[in-house]
């Protein structure tokens, strides 16, 4: 909104926004994507604070992958505080939005998942096309459908420790900071109109396009059929006919009414939304998912370019993730909340998983997050020079370690995840850190906040096998010796194993494997009625996790005792 130039120096206009996919130039690249973005964004110059964005319609349920943008701003931010300059990250939720269609899957402000049939889904079938901050909350909590989902994003940031302003787009179009730009915007209709007409097949530049969409003082709906502009009025007014909205693969009703209603009253089209808020609040970078590297942001740079008169952000793509190999979608319950991921890997594990490439697809698999937290244990062993790694591992470790958790600490002690899921089969916690001394996982000199540390990932681990039923969910028997009955060759068998434990003072896993087959052989005992023996005496069912690897990492004494049926 300026007559002078956009940008003095290098034109970006024709700049990609893939910030990490460009060829190769010859510039120095670092070792962390968030250093080559933020070159970017001090090459422009700015002033300070510099303003990190991101933003989300409060449509459904937050879930993990839409963190996405909020942990990639952060590492920027964090670098630029690094490089000295003062920095805030906003985000904004966009709940003047309307609702297009009803979620299937809801959930409430601690992260529990609801059928859409558990709540008042009539109250939301009702409001189809109104804002979401005038849609009543469903689970009565909040004052609206849409503070709901935004507290639950602000409680996701809080839980990965990343300062965000979350600002509300209902809020800033009630206090009239998108008054002047919306003024602007209608006083260059003619402008606007033919910009947004080479991304939108249903605008004609030269029609009666205008760029509002009116809330309707008589449904609650927002409509976009305005029939007037008065730009003299303070703020300015436009006249409206509450007409249907189209919603993808459904019409939402309007209901006739003609109307009045203030700039502060409606809100501008996403197209026009998006490059305002930029505008409004300052923004020198954000990032977002490849759909909008394919749709909004080539209308977005150039409605800001050619309408607003102003240079866009820095702009970053990041690629999605999937979950468990499949596409994050609320509709098919195929979502996992940050509370949700916290209960099973510490928050350092999940930042560093945000901390990899954005421009790598990805794939965030609860089955196999033991991979995961060893992937982030041996990040951290390379950092404190306990395994060599290579030497992009090295530079990478270096770089990103000390952004990653909140204070890098040396004599740390992290217990491998499969290791801390077998210490969850039992709840006795003097016998986890008996054990995990035991194994040497915990030095005899280790302070107590490490110890401690160490085994609060055993709860975690437990979840974990517990919600993925693998081979860890199982639990340990070990106050009462469960019920059972064997033949006089299970028994025999079971006191010769006893006695093969006792004897040997440095048990191998392996070995122990394969002396519970040897000795099945041995008293004529089917191997398969032999393992469920074990499996009724230590876990009072009849299958568990591979019986050897296990029973090497319990007490030996108690095994010893629990073979021979003593308690």
């Amino acid at each position: 909104m300026s007559d002078e130039d956009p940008a003095d120096g290098v034109d970006e206009a024709d700049a990609s926004p893939y910030t990490l996919q460009r060829a190769d130039d010859g510039d120095e690249h670092h070792a962390f994507w968030a250093d080559d973005v933020a070159d970017r964004i001090v090459d422009r110059e700015p002033s300070e604070p510099i303003v990190i964005k991101g933003g989300i319609s409060p449509s459904g349920v937050p879930h993990l992958g839409n963190v996405n943008e909020i942990m990639r701003g952060y590492y920027v931010a964090e670098v630029l505080r690094e490089r000295g300059h003062e920095v805030r990250q906003v985000f904004t939720a966009d709940d003047r939005d309307p609702l297009r269609k009803l979620p299937r899957t809801l959930c409430d402000l601690e992260g529990t998942l609801v059928d859409l049939g558990d709540v008042n889904a009539g109250a939301l079938g009702r409001n189809l096309g109104a804002p979401y901050t005038d849609i009543p909350d469903p689970f009565g909590c909040c004052d609206s459908y849409g503070e709901h989902f935004s507290q639950i994003i602000a409680d996701s940031a809080d839980a990965v420790d990343v300062p965000i302003d979350l600002l509300s787009n209902t809020d800033l179009y009630e206090a009239g900071e998108f008054d002047e730009i919306t003024r602007y915007v209608l006083e260059h209709a003619d402008r606007a109109r033919e910009v947004l007409a080479e991304y939108q097949d249903t605008v004609d530049a030269d029609g009666d396009y205008v760029p509002f969409n009116p809330i309707c003082s008589a449904c609650g709906k927002v409509t976009e059929t305005v029939t007037g502009v008065d730009l003299d009025a303070e703020p300015p007014t436009v006249d409206y006919v509450c007409t249907d909205m189209d919603a993808g693969d459904q019409t939402i009703d309007g209901c006739g009414h003609e109307g009045t209603a203030t700039i502060r009253e409606g809100k501008m089209p996403w197209r026009f939304e998006w490059p305002a808020q930029w505008q409004v609040l300052g923004v020198d970078f954000e990032p977002f998912g490849k759909d909008h590297a394919e749709g909004s942001w080539p209308s977005g740079q150039d409605v800001s370019r050619n309408v607003l008169e102003t240079e866009p952000p820095v702009p970053m793509v990041y690629e999605w993730f999937t979950l468990d190999g499949e596409p994050f979608s609320s509709s098919a319950g195929n979502v996992i909340l940050v509370s949700d991921v916290l209960e099973l890997i510490e928050p350092d594990v999940l930042r560093y998983f945000f901390a990899k490439d954005p421009s790598k697809a990805r794939d965030f698999s609860v089955e196999r997050l033991d991979q995961l937290v060893d992937e982030f244990d041996r990040f951290e062993a390379i950092y404190f020079g306990e395994l060599e790694g290579t030497e992009d591992e090295r530079e990478f470790a270096e770089r990103v370690y000390p952004l990653v958790v909140d204070e890098p600490r040396e004599d740390r002690i992290r217990l491998p995840y499969t290791f801390a899921a077998v210490l969850g089969m039992t709840d006795d916690p003097d016998l986890r850190e008996e054990i995990a001394r035991r194994e040497g996982h915990i030095p005899d000199d280790a302070p107590e906040w490490a110890v401690d540390g160490a085994l609060a990932r055993v709860d975690r681990a437990r979840n974990w096998a517990r919600r993925t039923g693998n081979e860890f969910d199982y639990e340990l028997k070990r106050t009462t010796l469960p019920d059972h009955e064997f033949d006089a060759a299970t028994e025999a068998a079971l006191d010769d194993l006893a006695d093969f434990v006792a004897a040997d003072d440095d048990l191998e896993p392996d070995a122990l494997q394969g002396e519970i087959y040897e000795t099945a052989k041995r008293h004529d005992v089917p191997v398969g009625d032999f393992f469920a023996a074990g499996y009724r005496l230590f876990f009072d069912d009849e299958q568990g996790p591979k019986l050897g690897p296990f029973l090497a990492k319990v007490d030996r004494e108690f095994v010893v005792d629990r073979l021979r049926r003593e308690r």
